[in-house]
């Protein structure tokens, strides 16, 4: 009798070692996704700011060209 009962807690035990494990897991990977996120969002800021800068170079030339 005593052997279902360590089977059991052993049993119980296992299962809430793995629901850990799965839960670390879960956390580590949206920790990744959040991490890939803003490094996508801060090179695309980035292209958009290098974008705005060459029009607007290329408006003051085509501005500077239109007077001279």
């Amino acid at each position: 009798m005593a052997s279902r009962v360590d089977e059991a807690r052993s049993s119980e035990a296992r299962a809430r070692a793995e629901a850990n494990f799965k839960k670390q897991e879960r956390a580590k990977d949206g920790a990744k996704a959040m991490m890939e996120y803003q490094a996508n969002s801060r090179v695309v800021r980035e292209k958009m700011a290098r974008l705005k800068a060459l029009r607007l170079a290329k408006e003051t030339a085509d501005k500077a060209d239109d007077k001279g």
